[in-house]
């Protein structure tokens, strides 16, 4: 039986959400594989076993538990930031030979920088949004020419950290500082977006043995001034599965969905997140480690599409397994 090894946790304040993903991908793993959570944290590597902790040795990726010899074949990178979703871990374990279902290292560091990532698909065509790019928080900026090229309000998020943490809608020309400080908090660059005023929608996709598979699309309906952390986690929003728009515009966001996945190499399953402008799909970011505890859109997204999140991870380990 195949010992497969779930890597959550991670080093940034997306920590706990790793562990809620990986928890429910565990609980709902096909059962002809040997399934455990290897937790990492900056102190080391712990594997969980009937609920227990166990020193994890990651240059063998292997635990000795009970004077038995747990060795994992086969990793799913699940940790929401650094040093999973940005790629570092892929890459590590290509260097050591340990195959994995994921996005490799290119296409998750690429995807993980919202502002690379956005700018990578404008040059093939898709719409996003108008952007300034700061690369430190000493950086001089002058918040009048800012709002006068972006317009109010403006979105200033860190490129690189997820959750919507470290996120805010500015109103006002003179709280821009504050945000972008906050900002460099969270992230080491920060990216500053015009407003799109529209309809928010994100569709998941993934690839099975009959080719790509485009899930319902959720439509999301903030209660706070945008999609923020307590939106996401604290039932601050409604989400809507199907989203509530046409089926020709559904069609049209996922295929466009599916090109995109192939353009940036994406394996197993990711998240692409929109902003409907005038029924115009505007790219906001593309989640190669989307969220996948009960709160999550996508667990939302498989039952919609009339499939369990077994029957989901099974589609994707028969092409993945294959492919190692």
């Amino acid at each position: 039986m195949k010992q497969v090894g779930i890597i959550c946790g991670g080093f940034s304040s997306e920590h706990e959400i790793s562990v809620k993903s990986a928890t429910t991908i565990r609980d709902h793993f096909p059962e002809e594989y040997e399934v455990y959570l290897v937790h990492m944290n900056r102190s080391g590597w712990q594997i969980e076993v009937n609920g227990e902790l166990y020193d994890f040795d990651s240059k063998n990726f292997e635990a000795t538990v009970n004077n038995e010899t747990i060795k994992i074949d086969l990793a799913i990178v699940y940790i929401h930031g650094d040093p999973g979703e940005n790629g570092k871990l892929q890459a590590y374990l290509e260097m050591i030979g340990i195959p994995y279902v994921n996005s490799g290292p290119l296409a998750s560091e690429l995807s993980f920088d919202k502002w690379f990532c956005n700018q990578f698909l404008k040059g093939f065509g898709v719409n996003v949004a108008d952007s300034i790019y700061l690369r430190s928080k000493n950086e001089s900026i002058d918040e009048a020419q800012i709002v006068a090229r972006l317009g109010l309000p403006i979105f200033v998020k860190p490129c690189d950290s997820g959750s919507s943490y470290g996120i805010a809608r500015v109103e006002k020309q003179e709280d821009l500082k504050l945000a972008i400080n906050a900002a460099f908090e969270e992230g080491r660059t920060v990216v500053l977006e015009a407003f799109l005023k529209g309809t928010e929608v994100t569709c998941g996709v993934y690839r099975s043995e009959n080719g790509l598979v485009a899930l319902p699309l959720t439509e999301i309906v903030s209660k706070n001034a945008f999609f923020d952390f307590e939106a996401k986690y604290k039932g601050l929003s409604d989400e809507i599965t199907p989203a509530r728009i046409s089926d020709e515009l559904t069609l049209k966001i996922q295929e466009a969905s599916k090109e995109i996945y192939d353009l940036m190499q994406l394996r197993s399953i990711a998240r692409i997140d929109y902003m409907l402008v005038d029924d115009v799909p505007h790219v906001i970011e593309v989640n190669t480690t989307p969220g996948f505890s009960a709160e999550s859109l996508v667990p939302q997204m498989i039952a919609v599409a009339g499939k369990t999140i077994t029957e989901f991870w099974s589609e994707i380990l028969a092409v993945e397994v294959q492919n190692q």
